[in-house]
Protein backbone atom coordinates (compact mmCIF):
# COMPACT_ATOMS: atom_id res chain seq x y z
CA UNK A 1 0.00 0.00 0.00
CA UNK A 2 1.05 3.47 -0.50
CA UNK A 3 0.89 6.39 1.47
CA UNK A 4 0.71 8.83 -1.82
CA UNK A 5 -2.47 6.58 -2.99
CA UNK A 6 -4.68 8.55 -0.53
CA UNK A 7 -8.42 9.95 -1.00
CA UNK A 8 -9.87 12.22 2.01
CA UNK A 9 -13.89 12.83 1.43
CA UNK A 10 -15.79 15.37 3.85
CA UNK A 11 -19.38 16.13 4.02
CA UNK A 12 -21.48 18.28 6.60
CA UNK A 13 -24.12 16.41 9.01
CA UNK A 14 -27.47 16.81 9.10
CA UNK A 15 -27.47 15.25 12.61
CA UNK A 16 -24.13 14.73 14.54
CA UNK A 17 -22.69 11.60 14.52
CA UNK A 18 -24.80 10.53 11.56
CA UNK A 19 -22.86 9.49 8.23
CA UNK A 20 -23.61 11.68 6.02
CA UNK A 21 -22.16 8.79 3.80
CA UNK A 22 -19.89 11.79 1.60
CA UNK A 23 -19.26 10.54 -2.28
CA UNK A 24 -16.06 10.83 -4.16
CA UNK A 25 -17.53 12.41 -7.07
CA UNK A 26 -18.80 16.05 -5.05
CA UNK A 27 -16.80 15.86 -1.50
CA UNK A 28 -13.51 14.87 -2.14
CA UNK A 29 -10.82 17.26 -0.78
CA UNK A 30 -7.46 17.40 -2.44
CA UNK A 31 -5.08 17.35 0.39
CA UNK A 32 -1.30 16.55 1.04
CA UNK A 33 0.48 15.25 3.85
CA UNK A 34 -2.98 13.34 4.70
CA UNK A 35 -2.71 11.13 7.88
CA UNK A 36 -4.68 9.33 10.37
CA UNK A 37 -4.01 8.32 14.10
CA UNK A 38 -6.14 6.91 16.87
CA UNK A 39 -6.75 9.18 19.82
CA UNK A 40 -7.53 9.03 23.35
CA UNK A 41 -7.63 5.23 22.81
CA UNK A 42 -8.83 3.49 26.33
CA UNK A 43 -7.28 0.07 27.74
CA UNK A 44 -8.76 -1.00 31.14
CA UNK A 45 -6.11 -2.55 33.06
CA UNK A 46 -7.29 -5.16 35.50
CA UNK A 47 -5.54 -5.91 38.84
CA UNK A 48 -6.61 -8.46 40.93
CA UNK A 49 -4.75 -9.51 43.91
CA UNK A 50 -4.50 -13.50 42.99
CA UNK A 51 -1.84 -16.23 43.73
CA UNK A 52 0.35 -15.25 40.78
CA UNK A 53 2.32 -12.69 40.12
CA UNK A 54 1.80 -12.15 36.55
CA UNK A 55 -1.43 -9.43 35.31
CA UNK A 56 -4.42 -10.05 33.38
CA UNK A 57 -5.05 -8.60 29.57
CA UNK A 58 -6.02 -5.22 29.25
CA UNK A 59 -9.87 -4.67 27.89
CA UNK A 60 -9.96 -2.49 25.14
CA UNK A 61 -12.58 0.21 25.89
CA UNK A 62 -13.10 3.06 23.01
CA UNK A 63 -11.09 5.25 20.71
CA UNK A 64 -10.81 8.23 18.69
CA UNK A 65 -9.52 8.96 15.72
CA UNK A 66 -7.89 12.36 14.20
CA UNK A 67 -7.17 12.61 10.50
CA UNK A 68 -4.94 14.97 9.79
CA UNK A 69 -3.07 17.31 6.53
CA UNK A 70 -2.63 20.28 4.35
CA UNK A 71 -4.71 21.84 1.60
CA UNK A 72 -4.57 24.75 -0.52
CA UNK A 73 -6.33 27.75 -0.18
CA UNK A 74 -7.64 28.63 -3.45
CA UNK A 75 -11.46 29.78 -4.94
CA UNK A 76 -13.47 27.30 -6.40
CA UNK A 77 -13.10 29.37 -9.61
CA UNK A 78 -17.03 30.97 -9.43
CA UNK A 79 -17.86 34.17 -7.24
CA UNK A 80 -20.19 33.82 -4.42
CA UNK A 81 -19.67 29.59 -4.68
CA UNK A 82 -17.82 28.26 -1.63
CA UNK A 83 -14.26 26.85 -2.36
CA UNK A 84 -13.28 22.84 -1.89
CA UNK A 85 -12.11 23.48 1.38
CA UNK A 86 -15.58 24.97 2.79
CA UNK A 87 -16.92 21.35 4.69
CA UNK A 88 -13.30 21.72 6.58
CA UNK A 89 -13.65 25.33 7.44
CA UNK A 90 -17.56 24.99 8.82
CA UNK A 91 -16.37 22.15 11.04
CA UNK A 92 -13.44 24.06 12.66
CA UNK A 93 -15.66 26.97 13.79
CA UNK A 94 -15.74 29.28 11.02
CA UNK A 95 -19.33 30.83 10.13
CA UNK A 96 -19.81 30.73 6.34
CA UNK A 97 -22.21 33.72 4.64
CA UNK A 98 -22.91 33.21 0.91
CA UNK A 99 -22.89 36.63 -1.20
CA UNK A 100 -24.86 35.06 -4.68
CA UNK A 101 -22.33 35.82 -7.41
CA UNK A 102 -20.08 38.13 -5.54
CA UNK A 103 -17.80 36.40 -2.63
CA UNK A 104 -18.09 33.98 0.30
CA UNK A 105 -17.20 34.96 4.00
CA UNK A 106 -15.61 32.97 6.78
CA UNK A 107 -15.80 34.37 10.45
CA UNK A 108 -15.01 32.09 13.47
CA UNK A 109 -18.31 31.57 15.41
CA UNK A 110 -19.28 31.60 19.51
CA UNK A 111 -22.64 29.72 18.62
CA UNK A 112 -22.44 26.24 18.77
CA UNK A 113 -25.18 25.45 16.40
CA UNK A 114 -23.05 27.17 13.61
CA UNK A 115 -20.43 24.55 14.10
CA UNK A 116 -20.64 22.13 11.58
CA UNK A 117 -19.57 18.27 12.21
CA UNK A 118 -18.12 16.66 9.13
CA UNK A 119 -18.40 12.90 8.04
CA UNK A 120 -14.95 11.95 6.85
CA UNK A 121 -13.81 8.63 4.49
CA UNK A 122 -10.09 8.15 4.30
CA UNK A 123 -9.24 6.18 1.32
CA UNK A 124 -5.98 4.44 1.99
CA UNK A 125 -5.05 2.51 -0.59
CA UNK A 126 -6.88 -0.56 -1.04
CA UNK A 127 -8.32 0.28 3.04
CA UNK A 128 -11.31 2.70 3.93
CA UNK A 129 -11.43 4.27 7.58
CA UNK A 130 -15.12 6.15 8.10
CA UNK A 131 -14.91 8.59 10.90
CA UNK A 132 -18.54 10.24 11.95
CA UNK A 133 -18.73 13.43 14.11
CA UNK A 134 -15.38 15.12 13.29
CA UNK A 135 -14.79 19.29 14.07
CA UNK A 136 -11.03 20.51 13.97
CA UNK A 137 -8.54 22.89 14.00
CA UNK A 138 -7.07 24.55 11.41
CA UNK A 139 -3.86 27.35 11.08
CA UNK A 140 -2.27 29.06 8.05
CA UNK A 141 0.86 29.79 6.24
CA UNK A 142 1.46 32.40 3.79
CA UNK A 143 5.02 32.48 2.31
CA UNK A 144 6.43 34.61 -0.80
CA UNK A 145 6.11 32.23 -3.80
CA UNK A 146 3.59 29.74 -2.68
CA UNK A 147 0.39 29.25 -2.08
CA UNK A 148 -1.67 29.81 1.19
CA UNK A 149 -1.66 26.31 2.66
CA UNK A 150 -4.15 25.14 5.88
CA UNK A 151 -2.96 23.26 8.13
CA UNK A 152 -5.81 21.04 9.50
CA UNK A 153 -6.57 18.25 12.44
CA UNK A 154 -9.56 16.37 13.10
CA UNK A 155 -10.52 14.60 15.48
CA UNK A 156 -13.82 12.20 15.07
CA UNK A 157 -15.56 9.22 16.60
CA UNK A 158 -14.76 5.92 14.98
CA UNK A 159 -16.73 4.05 13.04
CA UNK A 160 -14.85 1.35 11.05
CA UNK A 161 -11.86 0.04 8.96
CA UNK A 162 -12.95 -1.93 5.78
CA UNK A 163 -11.16 -3.23 2.45
CA UNK A 164 -12.47 -1.03 -0.67
CA UNK A 165 -10.86 -0.01 -4.03
CA UNK A 166 -9.63 3.05 -4.02
CA UNK A 167 -12.57 5.68 -5.93
CA UNK A 168 -11.75 7.92 -8.83
CA UNK A 169 -12.42 11.43 -7.30
CA UNK A 170 -13.56 14.68 -8.83
CA UNK A 171 -11.69 17.42 -7.45
CA UNK A 172 -11.90 21.37 -7.63
CA UNK A 173 -9.94 22.05 -10.87
CA UNK A 174 -8.80 25.84 -9.87
CA UNK A 175 -5.34 26.67 -9.59
CA UNK A 176 -4.46 28.39 -6.31
CA UNK A 177 -3.41 32.25 -6.41
CA UNK A 178 0.58 32.60 -5.85
CA UNK A 179 1.75 34.77 -3.25
CA UNK A 180 2.96 37.75 -4.90
CA UNK A 181 1.66 41.44 -5.74
CA UNK A 182 0.15 40.83 -2.25
CA UNK A 183 -0.38 44.66 -0.95
CA UNK A 184 0.03 43.87 2.80
CA UNK A 185 -0.87 46.42 5.22
CA UNK A 186 -0.30 46.39 9.13
CA UNK A 187 -1.78 49.50 10.84
CA UNK A 188 -1.93 51.31 7.07
CA UNK A 189 1.92 50.95 7.13
CA UNK A 190 3.06 48.69 4.11
CA UNK A 191 5.49 46.46 5.45
CA UNK A 192 7.61 44.56 3.43
CA UNK A 193 7.25 40.56 4.61
CA UNK A 194 8.16 37.41 3.38
CA UNK A 195 5.86 35.10 5.12
CA UNK A 196 2.87 35.83 7.25
CA UNK A 197 1.61 32.28 9.77
CA UNK A 198 -1.88 32.47 11.84
CA UNK A 199 -3.68 29.66 14.04
CA UNK A 200 -6.74 29.93 15.23
CA UNK A 201 -6.31 28.19 18.64
CA UNK A 202 -9.33 26.43 18.36
CA UNK A 203 -9.92 24.48 21.65
CA UNK A 204 -11.79 20.82 21.38
CA UNK A 205 -13.58 19.39 24.27
CA UNK A 206 -14.43 15.78 24.64
CA UNK A 207 -16.81 15.23 27.22
CA UNK A 208 -17.10 11.46 28.31
CA UNK A 209 -20.48 9.64 28.00
CA UNK A 210 -21.21 6.54 29.55
CA UNK A 211 -24.21 5.49 26.59
CA UNK A 212 -22.31 5.80 23.70
CA UNK A 213 -20.61 3.29 22.11
CA UNK A 214 -16.89 4.60 21.79
CA UNK A 215 -17.63 6.17 25.66
CA UNK A 216 -17.00 9.91 24.14
CA UNK A 217 -19.94 12.38 23.47
CA UNK A 218 -19.85 15.49 20.91
CA UNK A 219 -16.98 16.63 20.13
CA UNK A 220 -17.19 20.17 21.09
CA UNK A 221 -15.43 23.86 20.04
CA UNK A 222 -15.64 25.32 23.37
CA UNK A 223 -12.60 28.29 22.67
CA UNK A 224 -9.90 29.83 20.46
CA UNK A 225 -7.26 32.19 20.31
CA UNK A 226 -5.96 33.24 17.37
CA UNK A 227 -2.45 34.34 17.31
CA UNK A 228 0.01 34.64 14.52
CA UNK A 229 3.44 36.50 13.39
CA UNK A 230 5.17 38.04 10.06
CA UNK A 231 8.27 39.27 9.65
CA UNK A 232 8.59 42.99 8.59
CA UNK A 233 11.84 44.07 7.10
CA UNK A 234 13.12 46.77 9.94
CA UNK A 235 13.16 50.38 9.15
CA UNK A 236 13.66 53.53 10.88
CA UNK A 237 11.47 54.60 13.90
CA UNK A 238 10.47 57.50 12.01
CA UNK A 239 9.19 55.32 9.32
CA UNK A 240 7.35 53.17 11.41
CA UNK A 241 7.83 52.28 15.14
CA UNK A 242 7.34 48.60 16.00
CA UNK A 243 8.17 48.70 19.34
CA UNK A 244 6.36 51.75 20.43
CA UNK A 245 3.35 50.05 18.90
CA UNK A 246 4.18 46.66 21.05
CA UNK A 247 4.77 48.74 24.15
CA UNK A 248 1.39 50.97 24.03
CA UNK A 249 -0.80 47.59 23.13
CA UNK A 250 -1.95 49.48 20.28
CA UNK A 251 -4.85 47.80 18.30
CA UNK A 252 -4.06 47.46 14.56
CA UNK A 253 -5.58 46.49 11.48
CA UNK A 254 -4.01 43.52 9.52
CA UNK A 255 -5.01 43.27 5.73
CA UNK A 256 -3.42 41.07 3.08
CA UNK A 257 -5.60 42.97 0.21
CA UNK A 258 -6.50 40.46 -2.47
CA UNK A 259 -4.14 37.78 -3.24
CA UNK A 260 -5.24 36.82 -6.60
CA UNK A 261 -6.44 38.68 -9.44
CA UNK A 262 -9.18 36.27 -10.86
CA UNK A 263 -12.87 36.45 -10.50
CA UNK A 264 -13.56 33.62 -8.30
CA UNK A 265 -10.02 32.77 -7.30
CA UNK A 266 -9.21 36.12 -4.93
CA UNK A 267 -8.41 35.27 -0.93
CA UNK A 268 -8.37 37.91 1.37
CA UNK A 269 -7.01 38.01 5.09
CA UNK A 270 -8.19 40.58 7.41
CA UNK A 271 -8.01 40.71 11.19
CA UNK A 272 -9.62 43.84 12.76
CA UNK A 273 -7.22 44.24 15.67
CA UNK A 274 -4.19 42.87 16.32
CA UNK A 275 -1.96 43.62 19.00
CA UNK A 276 1.84 42.28 19.18
CA UNK A 277 3.13 39.98 21.79
CA UNK A 278 6.75 39.67 20.90
CA UNK A 279 9.66 41.37 18.93
CA UNK A 280 12.39 40.20 18.12
CA UNK A 281 15.45 41.35 16.26
CA UNK A 282 15.43 38.61 12.64
CA UNK A 283 17.28 38.28 9.55
CA UNK A 284 16.59 37.29 6.12
CA UNK A 285 19.38 36.57 3.61
CA UNK A 286 21.08 39.07 5.40
CA UNK A 287 18.69 41.13 5.74
CA UNK A 288 17.71 42.72 8.69
CA UNK A 289 14.27 42.10 9.91
CA UNK A 290 11.77 41.90 13.10
CA UNK A 291 9.82 39.10 14.07
CA UNK A 292 6.34 40.21 15.23
CA UNK A 293 4.23 37.67 17.06
CA UNK A 294 0.74 38.89 17.86
CA UNK A 295 -2.88 38.18 18.81
CA UNK A 296 -5.87 38.43 17.16
CA UNK A 297 -8.70 40.30 18.79
CA UNK A 298 -12.12 40.65 18.30
CA UNK A 299 -13.15 44.27 17.18
CA UNK A 300 -17.20 44.02 16.84
CA UNK A 301 -17.41 40.10 17.59
CA UNK A 302 -16.73 37.26 16.13
CA UNK A 303 -14.47 39.03 14.30
CA UNK A 304 -10.65 38.10 14.71
CA UNK A 305 -10.51 37.19 11.62
CA UNK A 306 -12.42 36.76 8.10
CA UNK A 307 -11.35 35.26 5.05
CA UNK A 308 -13.23 36.64 1.93
CA UNK A 309 -13.34 34.86 -1.10
CA UNK A 310 -14.21 36.32 -4.03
Amino acid sequence: MLDKRSVLLAKDESVYNTDSVPVAGTDAVLIEDLAWAFANARMHARNPVRSSLGKLKSVFAGTLITVSGKTEVKGSGAAGTPPEIAPLLRASGWAETINAGVSVLYKPSSTQSVHKSSSMYFYDDGLLLKLTGARGTCSFDLQTGAAIMCNWEFTGHFVSITDIALPSATYDSTVPPILVSVPFTVGAFAAVISKLAFDMGVELSIPENIAATDGYGEIQITGRNPTGSFNPLRVTVATKNFISEWQSGAALVLTTGDIGATAGNKVKVDMPAITYTEIARGNQNNVGTYENTFEARESAGDDEVTLTFT
